[in-house]
């Protein structure tokens, strides 16, 4: 099994609705920071630790998108909501153990990525 498996993107309209997840392998799941990240940049979009740490985001997002953890399922989701066609990107979710829990963009800082989805917003 793939450390991060990604679902499918999608497209949506603006001001439409999408949501990611990423599964994550038993190995990715134990690590105490996953977040998402778009483009090449990366440009970090949000972050979560494990229990009652909060979320950050990206400026870009902020108010938006709602990043969530079901360490149940092993699944990071990433619900993105008022979409406009700035947020057309290649999104990536990652997951790692450099603390504390930040949007680190150093491909490096992170132990896992998984494979990327395309999002694609129309206006």
């Amino acid at each position: 099994q793939a450390p991060l498996v990604q679902s499918e993107g999608g497209s949506a309209q603006t001001g439409g609705s999408l949501t990611l997840s990423c599964e994550a392998s038993p190995a990715a799941n134990v690590l105490p920071c996953m977040a998402w990240f778009r483009g090449k940049g990366p440009e970090g979009v949000a972050v979560i630790g494990t229990g009652s740490d909060t979320p950050t985001y990206g400026a870009a997002v902020k108010g938006r998108f709602t990043i969530s953890r079901d360490n149940a399922k092993s699944t990071l989701y990433l619900q993105m909501n008022s979409l406009t066609p700035d947020d057309t990107n290649m999104y990536y979710c990652a997951a790692g153990s450099k603390y504390p829990c930040a949007m680190w963009r150093d491909q490096d800082d992170w132990t896992y990525w998984g494979q990327g989805t395309q999002v694609t917003v129309s206006s």
